[in-house]
């Protein structure tokens, strides 16, 4: 119910584009004005969001560990799964951000009921989907650039030409956009088929990743199928930046609908679990080394503990004490 409610809710918003397409001032809105107000929103969430994290208080180290900690000379500690130090907590930082360390060992149970026995097996599909897709979308976005930014940087014209360097395609069909959209189809078949994983599933779950297929599709479409004067839309972002708010010339529905989705995507960023992306810098139970053993941690927002010793108890409750027959150490 939950997917079904969600694939609604995107096609509903993709329908609303397709029909402002018909309005010159609904243009206006959908193409410039609500693109500006969703980057806004953005910008704002994602710094009230990472401020708020930033401050909350972490006076105990928390890391989920995996490995040995450091203890005793004899005794061989797992850095990189247990880190004892900065170091070891960079090195951890750098494979978990960049390669998914942790979900690269990630294991599926098995029930063999003949033998009647549970069986730990390892499974690579999903991280080999989630590194499709963070990848692409991260060379995707920076690909984007070259839209906001004139003369497009050397770096986007490299990893764009290493991106279509196949050469598949008039015009050429960049390997990234193939991968997020196959990616992101493997992590919604996955929530649909695996029952154990659709039972856990939430509506917002299904809702991220039908909104960033259909943003994926939606470009892939409009680079090949309705094609788009790069130099109009070129033109009215750089009108955005100075704040004349232009609607570029020679762009249909397509167009309209994918920037629409893309604003959604930005607004809905900030306040749901796809802003992991910069919250795992901030998680304690990633960024912290682990040295309890070596070091005593005490929360300075800890209340005074005012002692009772039992002199002063008995003195509190003395009356009390002497006419209940209790002897007292006083006396």
């Amino acid at each position: 119910m939950g997917a079904l409610v969600s694939l609604v809710a995107v096609a509903v918003l993709a329908l609303l584009a397709f029909v402002a397409v018909a309005s010159d001032d609904l243009r206006l809105v959908f193409g410039a004005v609500i693109p500006g107000v969703a980057f806004a929103v953005f910008l704002v969430g994602i710094r009230a969001r990472v401020i708020r994290w930033a401050r909350a208080p972490v006076p105990f180290r928390i890391p989920t560990t995996a490995g040995q900690q450091k203890s005793l000379p004899w005794v061989k500690n797992s850095e990189l799964d247990n880190p004892s130090g900065t170091l070891g907590v960079v090195g951890r930082m750098f494979l978990e951000v960049l390669f998914f360390r942790s979900l690269f060992r990630n294991t599926r149970v098995e029930l063999i009921t003949d033998r009647e026995k549970v069986n730990y097996i390892g499974t690579k599909y999903l991280w080999a989907a989630a590194m499709a897709f963070h990848w692409s979308m991260l060379i995707v976005v920076f690909r984007h650039f070259r839209f906001f930014v004139e003369p497009v940087p050397q770096a986007v014209e490299i990893v764009q030409y290493l991106d279509g360097f196949f050469q598949v395609g008039v015009p050429v069909i960049y390997a990234t956009s193939v991968l997020l959209i196959l990616s992101l189809g493997y992590l919604l078949l996955r929530r649909l088929a695996d029952a154990k994983v659709k039972y856990i599933s939430l509506p917002t779950d299904y809702f991220a990743l039908y909104l960033l297929l259909a943003i994926a599709i939606s470009g892939f479409l409009m680079r090949h199928l309705e094609k788009v004067d790069i130099v109009n839309v070129k033109a009215a972002i750089a009108g955005w930046a100075s704040f004349q708010l232009v609607v570029p010339e020679g762009v249909g529905a397509l167009y309209f609908i994918h920037v629409f989705l893309v604003s959604v995507l930005l607004v809905y960023f900030p306040f749901s679990k796809l802003l992991h992306a910069p919250g795992v810098f901030l998680s304690p139970t990633r960024n912290l080394a682990n040295n309890n053993r070596a070091k005593r941690h005490i929360n300075p927002w800890n209340p005074p503990i005012i002692g009772h010793t039992y002199a002063e108890w008995e003195e509190e409750f003395h009356d009390k004490l002497v006419a209940s027959g209790y002897v007292l150490d006083k006396e």
